[in-house]
Order: C-alpha cells, then structure tokens, then sequence
C-alpha cells in the first residue's frame, strides 16, 4: 500500500511530545461556560408534551413546541447536565445538509435531494434567525466550509464541486503545505460555540415557559395504549399526552430502536489561542470551518480567541455499544491527531493543547438522522445523526412535532423521513463488521482512495460507516 501526507510527512516525536505535556483532559467548550442549575423533577406533573432528552434535539423540540403553541405545557427531562453530552462537545460545525452531504443525499433519495437541500438551506436560516432574534451569545459565525485536498487523487472529487479553488488559491485562504486544492461552500455552513449553543436554548426554551429537570433519567415508559403516557425517573413521574424521544446515542427508550444506532467515539485536540505572528504564518482570514477529504477525514476549526480545534480521524466502536467515560481518555488518538496537526501546519511547532476530549455519536448505517412514531403515535423519536447534528436537530425537531400533532406536511411526506435505516447486526458480529469496514477505509485512503469490494457491496446496500 501507498502511505498517506501524515506518514511521509510526521512530525519529530518531540513536537508531539512537547505539544500534549500540560493538556487536560477536559472539555474546551464546557471549561468556558457558567452553567445555571435546573432542579431534578419530583413528584407527579401532567404535560401536553414531555421531552426526553436535553440536548439539541430535545432543546429545539420544546422552543419550537411553545412557538407553535404558547400555551402548552412542555417538560424536558435531561439525565445529566443540559448539553453535557454531544451537544457541548462537538466541533461547533453548524452545517446545512440534512442528509450528511449531496453524495449521500443524491445517491439514497435522488428525487428528493434538490427539495431535501433548499429544506436544509432554510433550516440553517431558520437557526440564524433564531440567534438572533432571542439574542443568543452562541458566538454563531456564517464562515461557510472549505474542503480541503490533501491528497492529489483528491483534487478531482473537489474539481466538480462548486467554489472550486486550485492550489494557488486555497493556499491565499490558508497555509498548509498539505493543502493541494479546495472547495469553499460559502453559505452552507456556519460555526457555533457548541455548549453556549445549549445553553442559550436552554435559556430560551425557560423564558418561553418550558419546565426544565437536570439529573432526572428516564428510567421507562408506562401507560395504556390509549390515554396518557407516562415517563418514570428515580424522583418522579410525567404523565404526558405526548412524548418526544431525544436521547440520540444513548440506548433508546423503545426496544425496536437498539439495533438502529450504534455510539462511535471521536476524538478531539483544542490549543492554545494562536499570537499574532502565529495567526499570520496559517492566513485563515475568513475563518472557514476546514475538512479534508479522506474516508478518515480531520476536521478543524478556529475559536472567538483563535484557538485551533483539531478533530476527527479516528472513529473507535467498542464492543457492546457502550458510552462510558473511560472511553473519552484514549491517549492513542490524541497523538495521532497531534501528529497530524503538526503534518498540517509545521509552522506552528511550538503550539500547546490545552484541552483533549471526546464523545460518542450516534451513527446509523444511512449517516443521518431518522424518525417514527410509537404508542399510536403519541411518541415521537429522532435519532441517528451521525455527526451532522448541530443543525439537522432543528429541523427534526420540527419532524417530531408535525407527527406528535398527526400532520400530514411536505416534511413528514418526505421518503427520507418517512424511510428507515438497515439495523446494525448483534454482537459480536456488530464490533467485527465495524471493525472491518474501519480497516477497508483505512486501506483506501492509502490506494488513492479506492474502495474495495467489500465497502463497495455495503455501499450498494445501502450500510457503511462514516469516521
């Protein structure tokens, strides 16, 4: 096999050594932020619509409920802290596609993928509106995203995307020697401090009347098939007309969806913010969110204070479908994407991190989310975002209360909502497929980007997994 830019071009180990010495283990976006309390629930409450979830999706869901209806009564449930999980630890791209790219899109719904990107389009709108409409201090920035080529086989996926900028060109934009060719999506993509995202939701969804319990799990659901459903905690109950399932890679409440979801760690770097002299040595003037193009992609990003997010690479299943907190300290990541920051930009060898992180998403064998209904349509779940879900949750939010209210509407006519992914396989052959499908892409990214029979075949059928 051929090797790729980061291997014939690592950095010395000291670079590495010297850039990860002081770095916590800690969440950048979560360090950065005052975090107001919300009590645990106790007791019996009764609401029009209980949330399950306080993240994106349940935090969207419940602002778009009371804008819909001032007057019904919501209750949002969160296990932990508001935005604790993915949505205050992700990379802060805040991107238009509902369906996790046009490949993606065109090559399941092709008829519906012209639709499908004005929706996203306007979904991206729609939150830029929100921000500013309640004030939100989300540091929300409309950079766009500039996909970036790293290697020369790469240069012609790039050719045929709009925005198409050569080597000359990408290098104005920004200074990476491994930057061969780019293309720059102006209006499709903005960035967000991820955490002060929820937060402010959070903030909004209060104001509009919404009940809000931290540290309150859901434990099951209860009730007849007709009549109220119930949400049991360790301190209470919800009797509610109306549930929306927001619990992403977290094991679902409904059995039907264990299968349809599996968690993938990803790994993050954060440093320290960049001197003048070092901000002027990358460019970055315009501050586009940045991706390359490989089957095992970085993406990366810089903060208000011009800080470096750095991100990506490795996706690491482990057996069982587990989410615990001794996965996000892999120490064995964090260097490999030391390694290739410095690969990326040389010129900044000398660079501290002072964060290094992790979490899980929730991957589904089509990379974006999908939906449905159970106890007759009085619950409602969204799930399966696979890393495009700072966005998407808006406009799943929207999914779920179309359905909750038994509405027929252009979303919920859609094939793609109304379409549901393949299920991933039981262990043990679950963890060896995944692991499978991990090495045939790595194999590819080093045979110029060639896939193989196998990933060919899940490709086909419609499964495959996406770092």
């Amino acid at each position: 096999m051929g090797t790729t830019v980061f291997e014939r071009r690592r950095p010395p180990q000291s670079v590495i050594d010297d850039s990860l010495r002081d770095t916590a283990l800690r969440v950048f976006w979560l360090d950065d932020v005052p975090r107001p309390e919300h009590p645990p629930l106790r007791g019996t409450v009764h609401a029009d619509l209980a949330i399950v979830g306080g993240g994106y999706t349940g935090l969207w869901t419940a602002i778009r409920a009371k804008e819909r209806d001032p007057d019904r009564r919501v209750v949002l449930l969160e296990a932990s802290r508001i935005a604790w999980a993915a949505s205050g630890r992700n990379g802060g791209f805040c991107e238009a596609s509902l369906t996790h790219g046009h490949e993606n899109g065109v090559n399941r719904w092709p008829e519906e993928i012209d639709r499908l990107e004005e929706l996203g389009r306007e979904n991206l709108d729609g939150i830029a509106d929100t921000v500013h409409r309640y004030g939100m201090d989300a540091e929300f920035e409309r950079t766009g995203q500039l996909a970036v080529a790293v290697e020369p086989h790469q240069i012609e996926w790039l050719r045929e995307e709009d925005g198409f900028l050569d080597r000359e060109a990408v290098q104005a934009e920004v200074h990476s020697p491994t930057f061969l060719a780019g293309a720059w999506d102006r209006e499709g993509s903005a960035l967000v401090h991820p955490a002060k995202l929820g937060l402010e939701l959070a903030r909004v969804a209060a104001e509009l009347g919404v009940e809000l319990h931290e540290r309150s799990r859901v434990r099951r659901i209860e009730g007849p098939d007709a009549g109220p459903v119930t949400l049991v905690t360790d301190g209470g109950r919800v009797a509610a007309n109306t549930v929306a399932l927001a619990t992403n890679v977290f094991p679902s409440l409904l059995k039907r969806n264990r299968l349809m979801t599996v968690p993938v760690y990803d790994y993050v770097l954060m440093t320290e913010p960049l001197s003048d002299e070092q901000l002027a040595s990358v460019g970055w003037r315009h501050r586009q969110g940045l991706a390359d193009s490989a089957n095992q992609f970085h993406y990366y990003r810089l903060t208000a204070d011009n800080r470096i997010l750095f991100g990506g690479y490795d996706a690491v299943y482990h057996f069982g479908g587990k989410v615990r907190p001794a996965y996000e300290d892999r120490m064995e990541s964090h260097r490999r994407l030391a390694s290739h920051f410095f690969t990326t930009f040389p010129q900044l060898a000398g660079l501290r991190f002072t964060h290094r992180w992790a979490g899980a998403i929730d991957s589904s064998s089509r990379f974006c989310a999908f939906f449905g209904t159970a106890r007759r349509g009085r619950v409602a779940y969204a799930t399966g975002f696979t890393g495009l879900g700072v966005g998407a949750a808006r406009f799943a939010a929207d999914v779920m209360l179309d359905k909750l209210a038994g509405e027929e509407t252009e979303r919920t006519a859609l094939r793609m909502v109304r379409e549901k992914p393949i299920p991933f396989p039981p262990e043990p052959a679950a963890s060896i497929g995944i692991n499978l499908v991990r090495a045939a892409m790595d194999r590819a990214d080093h045979q110029e980007g060639r896939r193989n029979l196998f990933l060919r075949t899940l490709d086909a059928l419609g499964m495959g997994f996406d770092s």
